[in-house]
């Protein structure tokens, strides 16, 4: 995936995707599952081509990174944080030099403070592996100028939806908003194969497609922000850090409709990836 062409951009979609557990696709699978994130990897290799044209810019919100206003990291070339714990050396060394984009970080808080959106910008952060995991499959060249986004603590969904809903122009200057996180992300039961843990996750991920999936984009936020009422809710997110990118992206949508792009079971646990547009 290049950079878009000088010329007028086409908008550009917005996406939900899952980043898998740590470095996943880096590192030997499991010898009694050798094929278990296979098509989350083959899904997000598949990702760019989707695409109507290949964006100028990325804005990525992770479920990394939470601070108290929406922040943009600002360094013209971030470095990475491998913030994952007890994986194989290799996995530490893995590099993706992607540039960042000053200019688009800037925009970003012009954009949030035309909402009424408090932000600030961070030049040390680097980006976390919400971004560049899948980002190495997605786009391996590294070519095209990131800016991460942080969550804004307390994890309010209608503080996120309305971040998105305040950026949604960058769509139309070419710019890719993407939601990283995971649509079940409850560690403790992850591993856990049970008839009843698989259920419970079942249940939310039919619940989670329907909602993100209706053609009501106003019917569509009201469940989305009453997400914790769904079935397994709490189950499948003790807590919603990795879910609340998907507001972000939701909010980006504006009226344009979703499509389930992804789905998948590993370890039992139903997954969804979306695309708005």
């Amino acid at each position: 995936m290049n950079a878009t062409p000088v010329g007028t951009p086409t908008r550009l979609p917005t996406w939900f995707i899952p980043h898998g557990g740590g470095p996943c696709f880096f590192m030997d699978p499991p010898p009694s599952a050798p094929q278990t994130w296979d098509r989350m990897a083959a899904y997000l290799r598949g990702l760019a081509a989707t695409l109507p044209q290949p964006p100028r810019a990325i804005l990525v919100i992770s479920g990394h990174w939470e601070t108290a206003q929406p922040t943009v990291t600002s360094a013209a070339h971030p470095a990475l944080l491998f913030d994952y714990h007890g994986f194989p050396e290799h996995t530490y060394r893995l590099q993706y030099p992607a540039p960042g984009a000053p200019a688009l970080a800037s925009q970003v808080r012009a954009l949030l403070a035309a909402a009424g959106i408090d932000s600030s910008a961070d030049a040390a952060r680097g980006f976390d592996h919400g971004v560049f995991i899948p980002f190495l499959l997605i786009s391996p060249q590294a070519q095209i100028p990131i800016v991460q986004l942080s969550l804004q603590v307390g994890l309010d969904p209608a503080k996120h939806l309305a971040i998105g809903a305040a950026l949604s122009s960058l769509r139309d200057e070419g710019v890719l908003i993407v939601g990283s996180g995971m649509s079940f992300h409850n560690l403790r039961s992850f591993f856990d194969e049970s008839a009843a843990t698989v259920a419970v996750a079942k249940a939310f991920d039919d619940w989670l497609v329907n909602a993100v999936c209706d053609a009501d984009p106003a019917r569509r936020a009201q469940k989305l922000l009453d997400w914790s009422r769904a079935p397994g809710a709490r189950q499948a997110h003790p807590r919603e850090e990795h879910l609340l990118p998907l507001m972000v992206a939701a909010g980006a949508a504006g009226d344009d409709r979703a499509q389930h792009t992804y789905s998948d079971r590993v370890f039992g646990k139903a997954l969804s990836g979306f695309r708005f547009g």
